[in-house]
């Protein structure tokens, strides 16, 4: 699904002329920017700045350098949307760096609601330590939110402009 995962099974051995990149894609009319954002970011009861962090609750993905740098930014808020293994060791991090009013982990959420999310936030971090293509990138872009992610698989491919993020 991304030229690195091509590189890397080429690496591995396989004959690159045997390789086809099919990138995943998102349906645009499904994800997209919200036509009253201040509205949505009012019924979900957003404050301040808001930044969301999409994933499995796994190490991989990050979710707690993302918990740990908001300790630097302290007019943000942020939602860590998923569940998974590492969900009471991210609760425990929460509390014991004492952002419980400004850390939020909503768990698992429906397609419709996760976009109401992508479309009210200013900004999705994805701090993962490997990833194919990361589909997350591409829905927060198509609902006009801006990106910043870790420089590794194709996540590059993803974030490729600056207008798309960091």
């Amino acid at each position: 699904v991304s030229a690195a995962l091509k590189e890397r099974l080429v690496d591995l051995g396989a004959a690159k002329n045997k390789i086809t990149v099919l990138r995943n894609g998102v349906d645009l009319s499904f994800f997209h920017p919200a036509e009253h954002r201040e509205r949505l970011r009012q019924s979900l009861g957003i404050r301040d700045k808001m930044l969301i962090s999409v994933g499995n609750l796994v190490e991989l993905k990050g979710h707690h350098l993302v918990i740990e740098a908001m300790k630097s930014l302290p007019d943000y808020q942020l939602f860590v949307i998923g569940s998974g293994e590492q969900r009471q060791a991210l609760s425990d991090l929460v509390a014991s760096s004492g952002l419980e009013g400004r850390v939020a982990l909503t768990g698992g959420m429906s397609p419709e609601k996760l976009r109401d999310y992508f479309q009210a936030a200013d900004a999705l971090v994805l701090a993962s330590s490997r990833e194919g293509w990361a589909n997350v990138l591409l829905e927060s872009m198509a609902c006009g939110t801006p990106v910043v992610a870790t420089k590794v698989g194709g996540n590059s491919e993803v974030v490729s402009v600056p207008e798309a993020g960091y």
